[in-house]
């Protein structure tokens, strides 16, 4: 009898999703470019969800990455802030 929770199992889950969805991110992460120079804009649950999973986030700007470093540092993308603007 199979075990339904296996990965091995027909069908494939979410996990198989997951690791599909983490691969494309992946790719959009290796893009170079002044994206990196700055402190970008996303919901503060995603940074959290990103903190606790590791799963890249995306910026309002559409910069994909896993944030690592104090965005204080940096700063604030310009794209991110007209974008943010608008918004209101």
């Amino acid at each position: 009898m199979s075990d339904p929770q296996s990965p091995d199992t027909a069908g494939g889950g979410t996990d198989v999703l997951d690791r599909e969805l983490e691969e494309l991110l992946n790719d959009e992460l290796t893009e170079d470019g002044d994206h990196d120079r700055f402190a970008h804009y996303v919901q503060k649950e995603k940074i959290v969800e990103s903190a606790v999973t590791g799963k890249p986030v995306r910026a309002l700007c559409g910069k994909v990455w896993v944030p690592g470093r104090d965005p204080e540092k940096f700063p604030v993308c310009p794209d991110c802030k007209a974008i943010y603007e608008r918004m209101k």
